[in-house]
């Protein structure tokens, strides 16, 4: 049997323990260590099970996941983020959906300290979810709106998301991070358009908030939520200079984040405890799903698959525009039954060489595909994001009525993803400042 046939199979088997529910961790190594073995015999796969994890932990652009990390944790266990949906809440509550489009912006706050979905999703679901609900939204729409806002966090930078894609697709991880302000921006004002939109069509759904808001409250909260934007301001900023790295930034985040803590004496032996607890948690986890994806991309490799594939792609002259529709098909599809790391550590080993033959933007395609892993949280069957939600209602709305909520969304999704395939200076303008 030929190496590509060996990395075919894999890859069919990988997809198949993938959606039984197996641990992304084991079966992207064990299906690695497994072909490698059939493709140049056990000697080969003990070697690179031994030596390659540590090759790949060792890299020093992944010190940047822990950083922002802990970045996150602090911001949030010592009560940073809290504000953000009360602030928001008092300059937009007039809006039609008002607190549908204060939730989003304070995700998008939210997601701009944390760098993760699920991290933005379970927070700003227990603060404004109940507080729509007392005024009477519509069920979907308080669930659905917090549920998509929630995918933020796997673009906005810090996205740990796109940290692993620039580093598994040897691109600039500070050029990668800044290559998603612009397009999240865009989703949530996208986001925020359709909800306003629809109540205005339908009032219905959203109830004004009957509320007497001066204008000394309005800038009073603001005294209560600078810090957030100055820590953000200051890792984006560091970035974008150039007197950082990606890695500094985030580690001078960190450092922020604990002397504004600090400084507002909120820096508790709890707080410090929990955060780093948090951190840890969640990079052992990460870093050993990477692992994974690391053996994959070597595994892929000795195979030849990727070459092949790239071989044909450019035989077959295929117009990049087509092949974009193809993948977007591809990824939405696997959206609905993976993992959204798992898909991404499963694609890109296969996607990477044949961009390059197409010789298509690594960092454009960065961004769409991580506003593919966006969708993928969102939709059903197996949509993480909403099944967070339904954790934090309860049985106070269900589970169907949080997916319907939020198939409104799905459209502004569409367009959004629809501009910046059609204009990639809309990822790349930031990221070509630096150049």
């Amino acid at each position: 049997m030929s190496s590509i046939a060996i990395g075919a199979i894999g890859l069919g088997v990988l997809l198949l323990l993938l959606a039984l529910r197996v641990p992304i961790a084991l079966a992207l190594a064990g299906v690695s260590v497994a072909g490698v073995a059939a493709i140049r015999g056990p000697t080969a796969a003990f070697a690179v099970l031994t030596e390659q994890p540590y090759n790949f932990i060792a890299h020093w652009s992944l010190s940047a996941v822990p950083m922002f990390l802990l970045m996150g944790s602090v911001a949030y266990n010592s009560g940073l983020t809290q504000s953000l949906f009360a602030a928001a809440r008092l300059w937009l509550s007039r809006l039609p959906g008002g607190l549908a489009v204060a939730s989003t912006m304070a995700s998008a706050g939210f997601a701009a300290a944390s760098g993760s979905s699920v991290a933005t999703a379970a927070a700003m679901g227990r603060i404004a979810i109940p507080e729509m609900m007392r005024y009477k939204y519509e069920p979907g729409l308080a669930p659905g709106s917090v549920a998509v806002a929630g995918t933020l966090g796997s673009l906005i930078p810090p996205s740990i998301l796109m940290v692993l894609y620039a580093i598994f697709a040897e691109v600039s991880v500070g050029q990668a991070l800044l290559a998603g302000i612009l397009p999240g921006l865009l989703s949530a004002f996208m986001f925020m358009a359709l909800i306003v939109l629809r109540c205005k069509l339908k009032p219905s759904l959203a109830p004004p908030v009957e509320e007497t808001v001066t204008w000394r409250a309005r800038f009073a909260i603001l005294l209560e939520v600078w810090p957030l934007p100055l820590l953000v301001l200051a890792v984006i900023g560091g970035m974008y200079s150039g007197v950082f790295t990606a890695t500094e930034s985030a580690a001078g985040g960190a450092l922020m984040a604990f002397v504004i803590a600090a400084a507002q004496r909120r820096l508790t032996v709890k707080v410090i405890v929990n955060s780093l607890l948090d951190a840890l948690k969640g990079t052992s986890t990460i870093l050993f799903i990477a692992m994974g994806g690391f053996l994959l991309a070597r595994f892929m490799a000795f195979s030849g698959l990727p070459t092949f594939l790239s071989d044909v792609v450019e035989q077959m002259a295929v117009d990049p525009l087509l092949f974009m529709v193809g993948v977007s098909l591809i990824y939405i599809m696997l959206g609905m039954f993976l993992d959204s790391m798992g898909i991404m550590l499963l694609t890109i080993p296969i996607m990477v060489p044949i961009l390059h033959a197409l010789d298509m933007d690594l960092i454009w395609f960065g961004v769409i595909m991580i506003k593919y892993l966006e969708i993928g949280l969102i939709t059903p069957p197996v949509g993480l994001n909403c099944f967070i939600i339904k954790g934090v209602v309860g049985n106070a709305i269900s589970l169907t009525t949080i997916f319907r909520g939020v198939l409104w969304f799905l459209l502004a999704d569409l367009v959004t993803l629809s501009l910046l395939i059609l204009f990639p200076q809309i990822s790349l303008f930031i990221p070509g400042l630096m150049r």
